[in-house]
């Protein structure tokens, strides 16, 4: 069976750390730990953008820890490709799926389509991780020619009840 191919955004990387959350944490943990060979995952260079914005420069080098010690691989893309991402993800912001304060989140999420990603795996449950989000960016997806279908989930929702 082909691997799905999912694409994280910086949400999840930082949940690894995220003491205030220890649920989440250990979801988290355990995707990384237990199933990240399951998938083919990536991240972007705009994960790794807002990694070096992090203010604590302890936690900065802890998350890009996390993109060393498990290889993330980080998507490709030219200068066209992005030009055809940040339309897209103006799309989502004119459409009023995403805010203009929070066009990163639209660039994932732009950036997942683009790509035919399977996944965007996020804890952001209020601008990504959610049901409606995903119906009504289907529906740009579609009218924009992009007819496979975007999952925007949690790392809660790819874990299987299986042995390790």
């Amino acid at each position: 069976m082909k691997k799905l191919k999912i694409y994280l955004d910086t949400s999840v990387i930082s949940f690894v750390f995220a003491d205030d959350a220890p649920e989440k944490q250990a979801i988290t943990c355990e995707f990384f730990d237990y199933y990240l060979d399951k998938y083919n995952v990536f991240i972007s260079d705009l994960v790794l953008a807002e990694i070096e914005q992090t203010q604590d420069d302890l936690l900065k080098s802890k998350l890009k820890n996390v993109v060393k010690k498990y290889k993330l691989e980080i998507l490709q893309t030219n200068e066209n490709d992005q030009q055809n991402i940040f339309n897209l993800a103006q799309k989502y912001i004119d459409n009023k799926i995403i805010t203009e304060k929070y066009f990163d989140d639209a660039i994932h999420i732009a950036t997942t389509t683009y790509y035919n990603f399977d996944i965007l795996l996020s804890w952001n449950f209020k601008h990504i991780a959610n049901i409606v989000k995903q119906i009504e960016v289907n529906k740009i997806n579609q009218s924009e020619n992009f007819i496979k279908e975007l999952y925007l989930l949690n790392p809660m929702e790819v874990i299987y009840n299986e042995e390790k």
